[in-house]
């Protein structure tokens, strides 16, 4: 009987218990997630807040029903998003003036069109009722109930928009650990028949 060469084995069940890692962390982080999906579900049955006049770092506001006050739109952004209907266009966000200069101010999603072109809205200043969503950059942005003239309301915010694909993704990782020890078993009977 041939021994197995130290060297190539030793890389083989290094890649693999790496792997066999990855699946198993992977895993934790489907937990992980799910108790984050339930928190913010709770939170769309909670009672409505205000917008949070400073940044918070806390996500148990995100999805929840909120109030918050434009005194005026200093400028628009648009960013890629759908209507209530599900079709692809831009969200149009606001950057609101909320105090005497004082403060970050606040980002509100006004609607949704086809034009990334900025909305002729007129003022637009007054209360804001909505859903507390956040952007990429996991800044707070209130999806408005009802779109500025000229717009669609925008999609509304739900923690079902939020994919769990970490068990899948350990699924792949154990996959890939069992493909690799089956084709180094491979290889070393290929040599050993040689």
């Amino acid at each position: 009987m041939k021994r197995l060469p130290f060297w190539p084995t030793l890389l083989v069940l290094v890649a693999v218990a790496v792997m066999v890692g990855l699946g198993i962390w992977q895993l934790h982080r489907a937990d992980w997630k799910d108790g984050l999906l339930a928190r913010y579900a709770a939170a769309e049955k909670l009672p409505p807040t205000a917008f949070p006049a400073v940044p918070v770092p806390d996500e148990a506001l995100v999805f929840r029903r909120a109030t918050g006050h434009c005194l005026e739109v200093v400028k628009w952004d648009a960013r890629a998003g759908r209507n209530r209907q599900g079709e692809q266009g831009w969200r149009h966000i606001a950057s609101c003036r909320t105090g005497g200069g004082e403060g970050p101010g606040m980002a509100v999603d006004y609607g949704w069109s086809r034009s990334s072109d900025a909305p002729k809205a007129a003022n637009l200043a007054g209360a804001v009722d909505g859903v507390i969503d956040f952007d990429r950059d996991r800044v707070f942005i209130l999806v408005a109930d009802k779109a500025a003239p000229g717009l669609e309301a925008s999609e509304k915010p739900s923690p079902a928009n939020i994919p769990n694909n970490h068990r899948g993704y350990a699924v792949q990782w154990f996959l890939f650990a069992a493909v690799a020890l089956v084709i180094y078993v491979i290889a070393l009977r290929t040599r050993k028949a040689a």
